[in-house]
């Protein structure tokens, strides 16, 4: 779930251009200083918010992955091999109109027939699998703990631990302590958000009888005639929302938004955070066996296709390959693309076995990159999800992941999924995670929301504001690490469509090689006092650019 907020484009004085030095060498050195560059500091118009991580620093001055700009000067018509991206995620609407010529049909599997055909273990894995089956609320991992090991631990101290217990009997407390503090800030977030909405329902219907239409403008708000102290202060709390509202937004926008918050965080509290729900029980497996596999059904749209639930993971598909140029809402990053969507991402944290065998699924079934825009910050089994991993590298297939949306620094603080098993050495070389990048160049170039980390985080790209596909032939603006991974699993899918030799560790190096960097420094977690360079906040130091790992790639292919 995501709120929109104002974001203003700042000048730097200190900014870094790639020049071509002539196809197809690479790009040459960033130049400091150009100051003579002009950097916009108006508001994006609506054309440029809706593609903007497809646009270029240099062309249009707005801090994309040069996408449009490739395609124009380097790709041209080219063609390239079909590649196959796993979609680990919520679900894909398979059937909406800008998906559903780039879904991934089985080409061993005969469908509806009831039977394997493919002897790959799935029946009727006609455009991948759902791991879920017919589930679709879950627990938080730490709650999930917190069940298994109450009846052991509850009521006991450290010292009354047996020696072999002690970091279980640790993982325990630390679930419990999550707990508590998620289970308070939920609840008063929740009645936060409600206390809002119920005032600005308030006064905007006030409001908009005055006007005569409901959405109205900041300056219409303005001339509106507070002549009564009741209406003075309708007006006085609404002119104060608009300054939390994007341009273009209204207020029945912010009213959709804010009942967007009050679900989610009435979700959390009945669902996520609930000790006595049990979403797991209908799917019938045992969780903690990581070889009882059949389980599970090709209904990747999920139970109900038409519901919010896999809203996310059509959004994730849209970003990576919604078809191109077809006149319809949007472009994906990637031409000759076919998506596997695997439903393994519930609304809640997702179980490592799920994602251990989605991987494993994909991998056997002919993905080249995998995406995975979830995580959690406990993990029961993480050795399993590992052990995939390192298959996915065995088979040369690229996963791309998010770093997360909790503005803290991975370097820190160990998210799941990751390559790195104690924060600093990695287990593979097939796995990038990506940070989140906002539209405005220079202090705020950093999503306030973003993970970091210098070691754990590998490079940033657009995560901010995103146009992308939602169910039921709909289009939304969705933010988070989440849309930054897609956008990258977009780019690494158009060198693999067009340099089919190199391996899943050359386009990772590609992708953080061949990046824009700058020296300014950004706002770091959305807090204004904390300042820092922005090469500081991953191993790259850079923003993914498709067009300089195009050149790259082209080089190191010859």
């Amino acid at each position: 779930m995501t709120f929109s907020s104002n974001r203003i484009f700042a000048t730097i004085s200190c900014v870094m251009l790639l020049v071509s030095c002539g196809a197809p060498a690479i790009i040459s050195t960033p130049i400091e200083n150009i100051d003579a560059i002009p950097l916009k500091n108006i508001d994006l118009t609506d054309a440029q918010l809706k593609s903007w991580g497809l646009l270029d620093l240099v062309t249009d001055t707005i801090p994309g992955m040069s996408v449009n700009r490739s395609y124009t000067e380097l790709i041209k018509n080219r063609k390239g091999q079909t590649v196959i991206v796993g979609v680990i995620d919520s679900g894909v609407d398979i059937e909406h109109e800008d998906l559903e010529g780039v879904v991934w049909t089985n080409p061993k599997e005969i469908k509806g027939n009831g039977k394997d055909d493919d002897k790959n273990g799935y029946i009727d894995d006609i455009h991948g699998w759902n791991f879920l089956g017919s589930s679709e609320d879950e627990n938080l991992e730490f709650v999930r703990i917190i069940k298994k090991l109450k009846s052991k631990y509850d009521g006991k101290n450290l010292a009354s631990v047996p020696e072999e217990d002690r970091d279980e009997y640790q993982l325990y407390i630390e679930a419990k302590a999550e707990f508590e503090e998620k289970y308070q800030e939920n609840t008063a977030q929740k009645m936060q958000y409600e206390q809002i909405l119920q005032q600005t329902k308030i006064s905007h219907k006030a409001v908009a009888e005055v006007i005569g239409k409901e959405d109205y403008s900041n300056q219409e708000l303005l001339t509106v005639e507070a002549t009564t102290p009741e209406m003075q202060q309708h007006v006085a709390f609404l002119s104060q929302m608009f300054g939390f509202l994007d341009p273009g937004d209204t207020v029945p926008d912010f009213i959709k938004n804010l009942k967007e918050g009050v679900d989610h965080f009435t979700d959390q509290l009945n669902y996520n955070l609930n000790l006595n729900f049990d979403g797991r029980s209908i799917v019938g497996d045992d969780v903690d066996d990581i070889t009882d596999t059949k389980y599970g059904d090709n209904k990747v749209m999920g139970p109900d296709p038409k519901k919010e639930g896999i809203e996310h993971g059509t959004h994730v598909a849209g970003i990576i390959a919604a078809e191109r140029n077809n006149e319809k809402g949007m472009n994906g990053v990637a031409q000759n693309v076919k998506i596997m969507a695997i439903r393994a991402v519930p609304n809640g944290d997702e179980y490592d076995k799920d994602i251990a065998l989605a991987i494993r699924y994909a991998v056997d079934n002919g993905a080249r990159v995998i995406n995975t825009s979830f995580g959690k910050y406990f993990s029961t089994h993480p050795e399993w999800v590992w052990e995939a991993i390192k298959y996915a590298e065995s088979k040369d297939v690229l996963i791309v992941n998010a770093a997360g949306n909790e503005s803290v620094d991975l370097d820190q603080k160990m998210v799941y999924p990751n390559d790195q098993v104690d924060t600093t050495s990695e287990i593979a070389r097939n796995f990038i995670t990506i940070g989140a990048l906002n539209y405005a160049y220079g202090s705020n170039l950093v999503a306030d929301f973003s993970n970091y980390g210098k070691s754990n985080v590998d490079v940033f790209a657009p995560g901010v504001k995103i146009w992308s596909t939602v169910p039921n032939n709909s289009y939304k603006y969705l933010q988070g690490t989440s849309m930054a991974a897609p956008a990258v699993s977009g780019v690494a899918a158009i060198i693999r469509s067009y340099y089919p030799k190199l391996k899943a560790s050359e386009i990772k190096q590609i992708l953080m090689d061949s990046g824009l960097s700058t020296k300014a420094s950004v706002i770091i977690g959305g807090e204004s006092t904390n300042i820092g360079s922005f090469a500081s906040l991953s191993k790259s130091g850079k923003i993914v650019n498709l067009y300089n790992a195009f050149i790259m790639a082209d080089k190191m292919s010859k």
